[in-house]
């Protein structure tokens, strides 16, 4: 929030203009609901200001921009169907059905209709109606009228969770409301069907906004449905804040992970084995190999043992796990198998239904239920480089990110309720001491709690309030910040999430560990304590990079391609200065295989400065260079990423210095990064 404080000499019941003059102030919260200005309230109530470069004021900024874009697209074009238009993170967009495709000219003319749009100050105002009386004055706007039949959605938390369902940006579990937009006159000259808050005129939307991009996207994420063209904006409160976005987002351009995997040879997804499914390369096999070998020997330090289970299972597991229920829209459809059938063709034994699995927990459960297990068998780290698969929708998928076949680095550890606190305080510990080996250093955590509706989780409610009370006691033991977040737990248990920070300031969620009383329970897990006594195991799922690819993926952007030694696929090159110094570079770099690292010489026809070029575009950490001088005298010369150079090193140096920087896992750009 912020220090706003409201005049000393308001008189109530006063609206937030009274109470917030400060033109910083766009909304307010009202007994924690986000409200506009023009709301009145009562001195008893709790009122805190909400400013424009807030979290809360950012999407309210940006939600009243996708309104003003939707009046200018049908001020153009009045025959246009409104879909949802909601805010989104750093941006908004808003989906429209029309006829044909926009165009670069269309979005320089909506551009234009915009700023006519925000320089008339069109207040934007809140009006409730029936579901009758939505129905009539939208009847020419199909996508609203299917709204309206949706209202019941949550009307609680932040802006960004509220926002975080588009549909929800429409219609909620209270009033329905329309906003009218209307001009200096009175007069209402457009309108949506929306829960609001706005700002308290398209003005304050000023000028540090910018439409991006044009896409196609299916009416509420479903392929059934119909298609529709989406357009994608940004706003921020200050043009300054708006340049300062773009310059950020030509630099993740330049790191974007899809660009960089082409361009270094590292994976790829052929169109001919399908959409979300990834093939590594030679060179990106590499650096996930030494990933997974990496954290594989930190996990088995720790106390993990690696198992292993197949990617597909019968259907009555999933039934057990309740996934056929919980996740079946995620299922790839399932596999019918084992069939049997007589000379004459008559089925003679029934087939079973086998699924793909998206999680590997089902069979961690099986394996601890494969025998009697004791408390001195406890707690049990099952530990798996498991692949599963997820059915997602084909415009959701986002290069390494977000893909349809990919492997978690997963554990499930079995604890009795006295070792849980302890455990999760090992696995935290355990994960930010991984997450450092691979120079993530900027962290923070989210402790996700209970709903308050009993319907929304399962268990016992003390149970719940002592697992959450260690959760919270074990991240703030962390030192690191932490947000709590109610009602956004699983209906199984709490958790913690961790996220990092990239090196141009981006966050990620990357690790998870979730608390589980639900599948030990539909399982009926036990183990027997010292009184010999049958009692459940906490179940903790526990993922440290989310998936290796998408961890991958964000190294990738995080080093810009550039990795540390240990990970760099190549990690020395040999450049002869002339052909007559290929057979010393040779030797040199024998010397260096033999002692572990991945190193060539360029043997190609190339002049030097051509391969020094190659190969610095291809990012190789270290680039030996060998002439005349260097042979008389045992030497090589180092030229580093930043194109400086060291000369003159005997060989025996630079193989100690280079398998240094590997030991201690350097990031090598300079001669200084090279003890």
């Amino acid at each position: 929030m912020t220090d706003v404080i409201p005049p000393s000499d308001v008189t109530y019941p006063a609206d937030g203009f009274a109470l917030f003059p400060d033109r910083s102030v766009v909304a307010m919260r009202v007994g924690g609901e986000l409200k506009d200005l023009a709301t009145v309230v009562a001195e008893t109530d709790a009122v805190e200001p909400v400013t424009i470069d807030s979290a809360d004021g950012l999407a309210i900024l940006r939600h009243s921009a996708a309104h003003v874009l939707a009046q200018a697209v049908q001020r153009i074009d009045p025959q246009a169907n409104l879909g949802i238009g909601p805010p989104i993170t750093d941006g908004f967009y808003y989906d429209f059905g029309v006829e044909q495709p926009f165009t670069p000219e269309d979005l320089k003319a909506i551009d234009k209709e915009m700023q006519r749009i925000i320089r008339e100050g069109q207040r934007f105002v809140r009006r409730v109606v029936t579901d009758d009386e939505a129905r009539v004055e939208l009847a020419a706007e199909p996508f609203k009228l299917e709204l309206i039949g949706l209202k019941g959605a949550s009307s609680t938390g932040s802006a960004a969770g509220e926002y975080a369902d588009g549909a929800n940006v429409e219609v909620g579990a209270g009033e329905l409301t329309i906003y009218d937009n209307v001009n200096r006159d009175g007069e209402v000259v457009w309108k949506d069907l929306c829960r609001g808050p706005h700002l308290p005129n398209t003005r304050m939307i000023g000028n540090g906004w910018a439409l991006t991009r044009i896409a196609a996207a299916y009416w509420r994420g479903s392929e059934k449905n119909p298609q529709l063209q989406r357009i994608y904006g940004t706003a921020w409160p200050t043009k300054e804040d708006l340049r300062a976005h773009q310059q950020r987002l030509e630099e993740a351009a330049k790191r974007d992970h899809r660009r960089l995997g082409k361009e270094l040879d590292l994976f790829s997804f052929p169109d001919e084995i399908g959409s979300g499914l990834s093939v590594w390369h030679p060179r990106g096999g590499i650096v996930r190999q030494e990933m997974e070998q990496h954290a594989l020997h930190r996990h088995r330090a720790a106390g993990y043992t690696y198992v292993y289970t197949p990617h597909i299972t019968k259907k009555d597991l999933f039934i057990e796990s309740n996934h056929l229920v919980t996740y079946a829209e995620g299922m790839f459809p399932p596999i019918r198998m084992d069939e049997e059938r007589d000379e004459n063709g008559a089925i003679t034994k029934q087939g079973v239904d086998y699924y793909l699995k998206p999680m590997n927990c089902p069979m961690h459960i099986l394996i601890y239920r494969e025998r009697a297990r004791s408390y001195r068998d406890l707690p049990m780290r099952l530990a798996e480089n498991g692949t599963v698969y997820r059915n997602e929708l084909s415009g959701a998928l986002h290069g390494l990110t977000r893909v349809r076949g990919f492997t978690q680095d997963d554990a499930h550890l079995f604890v009795t309720p006295e070792q849980l606190e302890g455990e999760v305080a090992e696995v935290l510990e355990f994960v930010l001491s991984l997450l450092r080996d691979f120079g993530l250093s900027d962290f923070e955590l989210e402790l996700s709690m209970r709903d308050d509706e009993k319907s929304k989780w399962i268990g016992d409610e003390a149970h719940w309030a002592e697992a959450t009370d260690a959760l919270r006691r074990v991240a703030l033991a962390s030192g690191l910040k932490l947000t709590e977040v109610a009602g956004e737990a699983a209906f199984y248990g709490p958790k913690i999430d961790l996220k990092v920070k990239d090196a141009i300031g981006r966050t990620w969620q990357l690790s998870t560990v979730q608390l589980d009383f639900n599948l030990p329970e539909r399982f009926h897990l036990e183990f027997t304590d010292r009184d010999g006594i049958k009692k459940r195991p906490v179940m903790i799922h526990r993922a440290l990079m989310g998936s290796i690819e998408r961890f991958f993926a964000i190294l990738l952007e995080h080093y810009a391609g550039a990795f540390p030694v240990w990970l760099a696929p190549v990690q020395v090159v040999g450049i002869p200065v002339a052909e007559e110094y290929y057979d010393y570079l040779d030797e040199v770099i024998v010397k260096l295989t033999r002692a572990g690292v991945r190193a060539e010489v360029d043997h190609s026809d190339d002049r030097m400065q051509k391969k020094i070029r190659t190969h610095t575009t291809h990012k190789v950490p270290l680039q030996l260079i060998a002439g005349e001088q260097d042979r008389a005298g045992g030497t090589v010369s180092f030229r580093f990423r930043d194109g400086t150079q060291e000369n003159g090193v005997p060989i025996e140096d630079a193989v100690r210095r280079i398998t240094g920087a590997i030991a201690t896992r350097a990031l090598v750009n300079t001669a200084e990064d090279l003890a």
